[in-house]
């Protein structure tokens, strides 16, 4: 009789759960984590932190910023020294593909092909795909500087770079057996550059809206899905949120120039910037990406809930979830996670996750 009891008992709080989890997918279908890729060293942890902490508190998406941090068969000349092997991604998928999270791998693609004093790995082992190879790194860097140097780009109109990056998109692609992609697509400052032979005199937002719906159609026809983060879609002046959350270099306008299919990753530190619904009303799948503020990250988690109930079909859909963003070395981060934030800030990357984990429970 307790045997039946307890088996009963039992099927309720599965049941249960179930409808809770159905509930928050309903509520909120993406609850995202983006982060960079830990390293090889730090694996064991990381999986721990995936199956403990992320998985029971909700966590749908990992988005991985991998970038030169994995063991490339297709191009080894741009891998970094100590990298994930095939082994430690396919641990992280089989987790992944167990506690029911998607995985979209990251490479920065266009900009961010430096830091601000040091090539990234294509520009230096491909020289001739920069876009502004007349501006030099200095030892050391400051802003504003006169070159408007932040990060390099590549040129998106150079004939060969697209072969190396659909080669390094489709390994890691199929290295993660996954269908996303994030191409990044951030702070794009060195675009159309006068200087540029192929770039020069073109449209910001032309060539932008090249590079985007050219990466959406190579990633379509294997039936994968492009992400990128929003803030080159979006008018800094006109909203007056300025060049970093936004732009001022034109490249706003190729908003109405892309596959309405790409997902939008819609960046705000400081404010919960209402910006989901433009990106919504110009058709698009967006989440809120948050960073280490707390008060902002609920905002932005609150108004989403809010797009969502308030707003009509098709458009309440499009507003479809959150993505927690960690910028801190992933090793780094998890020690302050597992050992305390260490700086007791009010404000940090763990803090911010802890809350957000209690309030998808909360829902």
């Amino acid at each position: 009789m307790k045997s039946c009891i307890y088996a009963f008992a039992l099927v309720l709080c599965c049941a249960a759960r179930l409808a809770g989890q159905t509930n928050l997918d309903e509520q909120l279908p993406v609850r995202g984590l983006c982060i960079a890729a830990p390293s090889s060293g730090g694996m064991e942890t990381f999986l721990k932190f995936i199956g403990e902490e992320l998985a029971p508190a909700g966590f749908n998406l990992l988005v991985l910023c991998v970038d030169y941090n994995y063991d490339y068969k297709s191009h080894p000349e741009l891998r970094n020294a100590n990298v994930l092997s095939e082994g430690d991604v396919k641990r992280i998928v089989a987790l992944c593909k167990e506690r029911g999270i998607k995985i979209a791998p990251q490479i920065n693609l266009l900009g961010h092909q430096s830091g601000r004093s040091k090539l990234g790995n294509l520009l230096k082992a491909y020289p001739e795909f920069d876009e502004t190879p007349h501006v030099k790194l200095p030892e050391k860097y400051e802003w504003p500087n006169d070159d408007g140097l932040y990060c390099k780009s590549y040129c998106p109109l150079h004939p060969d770079v697209h072969k190396i990056v659909f080669e390094l998109t489709d390994e890691l692609m199929d290295a993660f057996e996954t269908d996303l992609f994030h191409a990044g697509m951030d702070e794009v400052f060195y675009i159309g550059d006068s200087k540029c032979p192929r770039c020069g005199g073109r449209e910001a937002a032309e060539l932008f809206a090249g590079e985007i719906t050219r990466l959406h159609n190579h990633l379509a026809r294997r039936n994968g899905r492009l992400y990128i983060w929003g803030d080159r879609l979006i008018d800094g002046k006109t909203t007056g949120i300025g060049e970093w959350e936004a732009s001022m270099n034109g490249t706003f306008r190729a908003i109405d120039m892309i596959p309405k299919e790409v997902f939008i990753c819609d960046w705000h530190y400081d404010n919960a910037v209402p910006t989901p619904v433009y990106f919504a009303v110009k058709g698009f799948d967006v989440a809120v990406c948050p960073w280490r503020k707390t008060d902002v990250a609920v905002n932005e988690l609150n108004d989403m809930l809010r797009f969502r109930r308030n707003s009509p079909e098709p458009m309440s859909r499009r507003f479809q979830g959150i993505i927690q963003t960690v910028w801190s070395r992933t090793d780094a981060f998890l020690k302050s996670y597992y050992e305390g934030d260490t700086d007791k800030k009010e404000d940090s990357d763990v803090i911010c996750i802890k809350r957000l984990m209690s309030e998808f429970k909360r829902l």
